[in-house]
């Protein structure tokens, strides 16, 4: 949380209370939040809050590069305030869980598509689909 209030400092934004609770939940959030799961939260403490407040904020700070963008074919656009970088991650096809599992041949595999290919890789997003443990439970 403290770089992106960095960020938006650096870049002569204001600093509001709405916008620190935005932050927070992107911060703290393991759970890849969409928009309307961010605005639902602050609403609670900041009611005035508008859905296009929280929809500004987040295209800010995916603009300094201190939020990923999950986008999704059905237009499901989940956020990570926590992990802003590329990095893997697992969704479940039920619930739409996402979780980031740490994978140590990432690196490698990358450096593989450099041999192979010769392009320089300069960003990457590999998701895995598949039923979390807790939507296998229930079937």
């Amino acid at each position: 949380m403290r770089k992106m209030v960095e960020a938006l400092r650096e870049n002569d934004y204001r600093i509001t209370p709405q916008r620190l609770a935005i932050l927070k939940i992107l911060a703290e959030s393991k759970g890849h939040p969409s928009v309307d799961s961010i605005y639902d939260q602050v609403k609670t403490s900041f009611p005035t809050t508008s859905l296009a407040t929280i929809y500004k904020n987040v295209a800010v700070l995916k603009d300094l590069d201190q939020l990923l963008e999950l986008g999704f074919s059905d237009d499901s656009n989940r956020y990570d305030g926590n992990k802003p970088y590329d990095h893997p991650h697992v969704v479940c096809t039920v619930c739409r869980k996402i979780l980031d599992p740490d994978i140590s041949a990432l690196a490698d595999m990358t450096q593989e598509l450099t041999r192979e290919t010769g392009f320089t890789i300069t960003r990457h997003r590999l998701d895995f689909f598949g039923i979390c443990p807790d939507c296998q439970g229930r079937q």
